[in-house]
């Protein structure tokens, strides 16, 4: 399994609730359809910076996903609320324990 992880900071905070809905709303449908996908998930690491976490069964396919969230975030017009590219980091899992969480 390879994962994807996208550090965004500067975030413009007055745009983060809108933010947060469209990953939901619009992006997260567009990776489940990826072949390959296992996984995402969104963190709120305060301070103008969010990471995602994608999980695919190889490494194009997590490189895919990168491109689909790059062409995400002109299409829904997020540009000024995420002004600086992400920093991305890729690769194997190497190491991996996870078991399904129940949300309340």
């Amino acid at each position: 399994m390879h994962a994807s992880i996208r550090r965004y900071e500067s975030i413009d905070q007055s745009r983060k609730s809108e933010l947060v809905k469209k990953v939901d709303e619009t992006l997260l449908p567009k990776l489940t359809e990826l072949p390959g996908f296992n996984g995402y998930s969104l963190i709120d690491a305060g301070d103008g910076v969010m990471t995602s976490v994608s999980f695919f069964d190889t490494a194009e396919q997590a490189d895919e996903s990168t491109r689909v969230s790059s062409s995400w975030v002109r299409e829904q017009k997020l540009e000024t609320a995420l002004p600086t590219a992400p920093t991305i980091t890729s690769g194997p899992l190497v190491v991996d324990k996870s078991r399904e969480l129940v949300r309340a």
